[in-house]
């Protein structure tokens, strides 16, 4: 079985897909400069661009790992991401506090993904 790589460089991949999964990178909000709410809309927005080049969507998530910086902020997170999940359709989900790569970051995520059948 083959593996295809998209996003590539040196040391890392944004998609890998294999055997009708898809994979995505850890994801980061491009403005660092916004709330947790906001951060959090900034990266679901790109895991959707992402999900899509794979040729799937948030509509076949099967998991998702989330890393804050604070649990105090916790709820703020929640609340784009309920938002934007699809209702009835919510992945196996953890979601932990962490120190991330760059202190303006204030949330990571990462999610797997079906492709869907043809």
């Amino acid at each position: 079985m083959t593996v295809s790589y998209h996003h590539s460089n040196a040391r890392m991949s944004q998609i890998t897909v294999h055997n009708g999964t898809v994979y995505l990178a850890g994801q980061v909000p491009s403005d660092p400069s916004a709330e947790m709410r906001g951060q959090t809309e900034q990266v679901l927005t790109r895991i959707d661009e992402l999900l899509a080049e794979a040729g799937t969507s948030k509509q076949h998530l099967i998991s998702a790992q989330i890393w804050v910086t604070s649990m105090a902020e916790f709820d703020a997170m929640n609340a784009a991401w309920d938002a934007w999940v699809v209702p009835g359709r919510p992945p196996v989900r953890a979601a932990v506090e962490a120190k991330l790569a760059k202190p303006e970051w204030k949330v990571e995520i990462m999610v797997t993904a079906a492709l869907p059948e043809a």
